[in-house]
C-alpha cells in the first residue's frame, strides 16, 4: 500500500502521493462545508487529536493512531513529527481544511484525482494522488496560529473499518513564514521584484510563496495555478538555464542547481557545484566560498531578497553539503 507521506523541513518532500500523469476521475470528494455533520465533526475530531499530538511531541499517541498498511514507515513518520517541534512551538492549533475522498469505486490502485468544489460551485481544489488503494480518505490541514514559524501540517487518513475509524497514513509538515514573513508577503514581494528587473529574485520568491502557502504539493488551487501564471511570464530565468557556468578570473564553476533551501528555518537558496574534487575540510570550505561568491556577483540582488546560501559540492554523482552562510558573510 503506498500511502505514505513523509515530509521533511527541507526543499525535497519524500511523498508517495503527489501528482502524477493521467489520474483516474472515478471518485468524489466533499469539502467541509459540504459534509454531513457526523462526517465533518469525525474528522475534525481525528484531525484535532493528531495535530495536537504532533504540537505536544506525543509520539506515542501518533503511533497509535497508525494505519496498519504502513506500520513499516512508521520511523519516517515519527522522524517528520519531532522535526515539526520547531515550526508548531509558541503556537495554537487552528484547523484549516477538511476533504473527504471517496475512492470506493476504483477497480485497482491507481492514479487518482478528486475534485473539490465548494457548495456555490466557485472554486475548485484538485488533490491528486498516485497509486492509491480504493478505500476511503481524508486530508486534513492544520496550522500552529500565533507561532513564529507558523508551522502548517496535512494529514492523509484511512477509513479503517467502524471499530477502528480514521488512522493515519501520513504526514507533512513545512513552516508557513520564513524570516518573519509568510507566503502573501512574499508573493507580494514577487511581484515587486518583477517590476524591479530582478528575475532570479522574483523566481525564488515565487517559490518561496509556494511553500508557505501549502503543506502539500499534491494540492491544486485557482489561486495556485494564478501563481505559477505569473511565475511563468519571467523569461529571464529558468531551472532549465542549468548547468551553468560561472567565470571566476582565471577559472569557472559549474553550477547544476539552484532552489530554494528552507532547512534552517530561512529564506536561503541551495547552491550545487561541481567540486574540483578537494577533501580537505578547510579546502572544501574555501572553494564553497569562492561559487557562492561568485554567484553573488553574477545575480547581486540575491542578496537583498534572501537570507543566505548554501554550499553543496558533488564530485563523481555524490552531493555533499558544505556550509551555509548568511549573505552578510559571503565576500
Amino acid at each position: 500500500m503506498r500511502l505514505c507521506l513523509k515530509g521533511i523541513v527541507a526543499p525535497v518532500f519524500l511523498m508517495a502521493v503527489l501528482a502524477a500523469p493521467a489520474p483516474v476521475s472515478a471518485t468524489s470528494c466533499t469539502t467541509q462545508a459540504e459534509m454531513l455533520p457526523q462526517d465533518r465533526d469525525g474528522l475534525a475530531a481525528a484531525g484535532g487529536r493528531l495535530a495536537v499530538a504532533v504540537a505536544d511531541q506525543d509520539l506515542a499517541a501518533l503511533k497509535t493512531a497508525l494505519l496498519p498498511a504502513v506500520a513499516q514507515q512508521w520511523d519516517g513518520i515519527s522522524g517528520v513529527a519531532q522535526d515539526a517541534g520547531a515550526l508548531m512551538k509558541g503556537g495554537k492549533v487552528e484547523l484549516r481544511s477538511l476533504y473527504l475522498l471517496d475512492a470506493t469505486n476504483l477497480n485497482a490502485p491507481a492514479d487518482t484525482q478528486f475534485f473539490c468544489t465548494s457548495g456555490s460551485g466557485a472554486l475548485t481544489v484538485t488533490l491528486t494522488m498516485r497509486a492509491l488503494p480504493v478505500g476511503r480518505y481524508a486530508v486534513v490541514l492544520a496550522d500552529a496560529a500565533g507561532a513564529p514559524n507558523a508551522g502548517q501540517l496535512a494529514f492523509i487518513l484511512a477509513w479503517d473499518g467502524p471499530a477502528n475509524g480514521w488512522k493515519l497514513g501520513g504526514l507533512t509538515v513545512r513552516p508557513g513564514a520564513l524570516d518573519g514573513h509568510d507566503g502573501v508577503w512574499w508573493w507580494t514581494h514577487a511581484r515587486e521584484l518583477v517590476k524591479a528587473g530582478q528575475p532570479w529574485s522574483a523566481w525564488f520568491s515565487y517559490e518561496t510563496t509556494r511553500m508557505l502557502l501549502l503543506p502539500v504539493d499534491f494540492i491544486s488551487s485557482p489561486n495556485l495555478e494564478k501563481l505559477g501564471s505569473e511565475q511563468a511570464l519571467i523569461k529571464e530565468f529558468s531551472p532549465d538555464a542549468f548547468p551553468l557556468t560561472l567565470p571566476d578570473g582565471p577559472r569557472s564553476w559549474k553550477i547544476d542547481a539552484v532552489r530554494l533551501d528552507p532547512t534552517l528555518l530561512h529564506a536561503d537558496l541551495g547552491v550545487v557545484c561541481e567540486s574540483t574534487g578537494v577533501t580537505d575540510p578547510a579546502a572544501q570550505r574555501t572553494e564553497a566560498i569562492a561559487v557562492l561568491t561568485a554567484l553573488l556577483k553574477s545575480q547581486p540582488d540575491l542578496r537583498q531578497s534572501f537570507h543566505g546560501l548554501w554550499a553543496y559540492a558533488v564530485k563523481d554523482g555524490k552531493r555533499t553539503p558544505v556550509l551555509e552562510l548568511p549573505m552578510a558573510q559571503i565576500p
